[in-house]
């Protein structure tokens, strides 16, 4: 998505006369300035020109600046099937479109679909992100993101059970382990930093006891995070306690794979029980309101989740189960979800900031670089316009104007890691055009291949 030699730092970059949401450990909320340099945020608030140097200087009255956003839970290798796979349940829509996508994808139609969905996000302030690929050409979305400039933890997709599993995803177990170690030995580190691994085990129902506990061990030896699906239904919990005598987070902890490294997507279908597992092992739920919707999956109970002090973070989950990958539209609905079960004060905007922002870092494990924006972090933040646009002014509280009133489009430049992505609302060194030209050729071969494994 950009030229070589991305990874070169840019100059200093002066923003000025903002309102800085900064996330940090006090909320602070800060009328002023915020000065980018060498990559990471040298100084916020009252900034003069002998601090700021040469640093080039963009005027933003009426923009407010946050952290990037984090979300937890994204297929980039599932964007071609956008719009392709609504109005099914879930365990339909991975047997009758998904897999049999996902079984057609080749390496370059996966590299379009991840660049098409990093696009996406980038153009809507997501700067990181965790994903679960397919089984198969992970290595094309490595490289998607390395190129993209955001930080991602990327995850071949793990699945060693099921029969009704098109043979291009069918996988031995033991050649799962292996090729996910060879991309953890590939990828985690990569791009001075900003690509990590996560073993991505699809979800109990399509991964073997065997390789659970494997993927459980390796992440304690390797210190690398977990992936995965879990109670987004109650068949799952049907599934594992006719085969193991366990709810499925029951079932997760005993095969290792709950713990502080670990994100599990949903997390819908839990009772008081599982909440204190969760809460024990400090791991970390996903909610992914859009998705569970278009699903009719349910609705997960954050105000709970808080109760027990379970950690939450926010996704999109996949452009087929959404269908779109904006962080906007998950923190409304996060927001306004929980409201008419819990009580108005149930889930206050600032507390959906939260979860979008510096609770995703801590999820990730990178909370000491970003999801706040303080000296020395780096810099990975957006910048949107709020006055100039009648459906989020003329004023108010900054945090209910980002969550219940911005969307995408108010997105007007983002930066990561100091480096700019989005210039006044365009991507940086993409020709999107070109790209979505791109995008539907992949489309079209992809959906005329995928025929062949669709039964029946």
């Amino acid at each position: 998505m950009h030229p070589e030699g991305f990874e070169m730092p840019q100059r200093a970059i002066w923003l000025q006369n903002a309102t800085v949401v900064t996330m940090n450990p006090d909320r602070e909320v800060i009328d002023g300035d915020l000065l980018i340099r060498d990559g990471r945020i040298a100084a916020i608030g009252d900034i003069d020109q002998q601090m700021a140097g040469d640093a080039k200087r963009l005027e933003l009255s009426g923009h407010v600046i946050t952290p990037g956003f984090v979300q937890c839970h994204i297929h980039l290798c599932q964007t071609l099937m956008r719009n392709h796979a609504d109005d099914m349940v879930l365990i339909d829509w991975l047997r009758g479109r998904i897999w049999p996508y996902e079984a057609a994808l080749t390496p370059e139609t996966l590299a379009v679909s991840a660049r098409v969905g990093l696009a996406e996000l980038i153009l809507g302030g997501t700067t990181a992100l965790l994903d679960m690929g397919t089984v198969h050409h992970t290595d094309a979305i490595g490289e998607a993101a390395r190129q993209s400039g955001i930080r991602a933890h990327i995850g071949k997709c793990m699945m060693d059970l099921g029969d009704e599993v098109p043979e291009p995803l069918r996988e031995d177990t033991d050649e799962s382990v292996r090729e996910s170690l060879r991309l953890y030995e590939t990828w985690d580190g990569a791009a001075e930093g900003r690509i990590r691994y996560a073993f991505a085990p699809r979800f109990a129902v399509s991964c073997t006891e065997e390789l659970l506990r494997r993927v459980g061990e390796a992440s304690a030896d390797l210190q690398c995070p977990i992936h995965t699906h879990s109670s987004e239904t109650e068949f799952e919990n049907e599934f594992t306690r006719e085969h193991y005598g366990l709810s499925n987070i029951d079932f997760l902890k005993q095969v290792g794979i709950t713990g502080e490294r670990s994100v599990l997507a949903h997390g819908v279908h839990v009772d008081d029980d599982d909440c204190r597992v969760l809460a024990d092992t400090h791991t970390t739920i996903c909610h992914c309101p859009s998705s569970n919707l278009k699903l009719a999956s349910g609705i997960a109970n954050i105000p709970r989740y808080d109760k027990f002090g379970v950690p939450v973070a926010l996704g999109a989950d996949g452009a087929p189960c959404n269908n779109n990958l904006d962080a906007f539209t998950e923190m409304r609905l996060a927001a306004l979800l929980q409201k008419p079960f819990h009580g108005p004060q149930s889930m206050p905007a600032s507390r959906v900031l939260e979860l979008a922002t510096i609770d995703g870092a801590k999820a990730l494990g990178i909370d000491d670089e970003v999801g706040s924006l303080e000296v020395g972090k780096s810099a990975d933040l957006v910048v949107t316009n709020l006055d100039d646009d009648p459906g989020c002014g003329p004023g108010g509280e900054v945090a209910a104007r980002l969550v219940y009133s911005a969307q995408r489009h108010n997105v007007r430049h983002v930066f990561a890691s100091g480096r700019q992505l989005v210039d006044d609302g365009e991507l940086v060194g993409v020709d999107l055009r070109r790209l979505m030209a791109q995008a539907r050729e992949a489309h079209d071969d992809t959906v005329r291949r995928m025929q062949q494994f669709i039964a029946g």
